[in-house]
């Protein structure tokens, strides 16, 4: 496990993505413009990347960003919601657009290639997402419920090709409804129609549990999103926000079916893209969150080692990007052996919380 290279392990990943990105747009002359184009950037961010690792600095090619704590919807088991970390109103101490136009420039001169927007209600926040516009070299999936899918958003969509809108769908429409509310499944059945309809390129995005792992990777359910346009689907292992819902949390066996069935997807629909969150920790030498792979900022500036372990020991809006990739939290927890703990199921970082809550006050 030391010796194990998570730079060269994680620039395979991105490459594999962005090949795979061009393959799936390859009929689509705009997108395969702007993917070629991306691809070109993304190589200059890596070599970004492998400068700094060999100044034995490790600089990850992800970013989550939790643009605003504020969402319309109140989805079961929201580990967002149980965290607090979500509201139904705006607070008003979030970062500002020009706050996260800092984050995003600091980002792009880093070499972090993919920003993934989040919330709450990402686009609740059209200030942000118009500044994300501005940055062509960084690829930003937006995550949203697809609530608020306006024209006025497919439109900026059409216009700026490295926002790539990725909506949250738990199956078919019984279990979408049943988790998100009665009518959001409709309701993103048409998205996906009118993204169709206007050659746009979006995802999806799959809470996996072992109550519907075989059913969303189902030729029929993935060939239902396909003959709709969709481009993209990123599976997000599920993560318990309690004790009783510990048994819908991927264990072992799972994770290995789900690795299984992408690397069939990928042989077998080569036109789109499959992701999975946070992945093999075994083939990634473990955990990849703060910082080795990727980090999260919450939408207050807390540099947080992933959604699902929202501590926070400094904030980007008084500090750099660089810093906060460096603070004690995440270099406690990259060289303590916390991110390579054995665990069942969820997330490794999640089960041993009350140790990271620990780090947090003893930093």
């Amino acid at each position: 496990m030391e010796n194990f290279d998570i730079q060269a392990y994680m620039t395979k990943g991105v490459e594999r993505i962005v090949a795979d990105a061009i393959k799936a747009t390859f009929k689509d002359p705009t997108e395969s413009l702007f993917m070629a184009q991306f691809a070109m950037a993304s190589k200059s961010a890596t070599k970004r990347r492998k400068k700094a690792q060999e100044n034995g600095e490790n600089i990850p090619p992800f970013l989550i960003a939790s643009i605003t704590s504020s969402c319309n919807l109140h989805c079961a088991g929201c580990y967002s919601r149980c965290n607090n970390a979500t509201t139904d109103t705006e607070p008003v101490e979030q970062l500002t657009s020009g706050d996260w136009g800092k984050i995003f420039s600091e980002a792009d001169d880093l070499g972090i290639s993919f920003i993934l927007l989040a919330g709450g209600e990402p686009l609740l926040r059209r200030d942000v997402i118009d500044t994300a516009c501005k940055y062509p070299n960084i690829l930003f999936p937006v995550f949203t419920n697809g609530t608020y899918m306006a024209d006025t958003y497919m439109e900026l969509f059409d216009k700026h090709r490295n926002l790539i809108p990725v909506m949250s769908i738990e199956g078919n429409k019984e279990a979408t409804d049943s988790r998100r509310g009665d009518g959001v499944y409709d309701k993103l059945i048409s998205n996906m129609d009118e993204l169709k309809d206007r050659g746009l390129i979006y995802g999806a995005s799959v809470t996996v549990t072992t109550e519907n792992i075989n059913e969303v990777t189902s030729d029929s359910f993935i060939n239902s999103l396909k003959d709709r346009g969709c481009k993209l689907i990123i599976y997000v292992e599920y993560v318990p926000v309690t004790d009783e819902s510990t048994h819908l949390a991927p264990g072992d066996e799972e994770r290995d079916y789900l690795t299984g069935e992408i690397a069939r997807l990928r042989k077998e629909c080569p036109e789109m893209v499959f992701v999975s969150f946070p992945g093999d920790e075994k083939s990634s030498g473990g955990c990849i969150a703060a910082g080795r792979g990727f980090f999260h900022i919450n939408s207050h500036g807390g540099a947080e080692p992933c959604p699902f372990s929202p501590y926070s020991d400094i904030n980007v809006k008084k500090t750099s990007l660089r810093e906060a990739l460096n603070s004690p939290l995440f270099v406690k927890l990259r060289e303590g052996g916390y991110l390579l703990e054995e665990h069942n199921g969820g997330c490794v970082l999640y089960n041993i919380h009350e140790e990271v809550s620990q780090l947090l006050v003893n930093t």
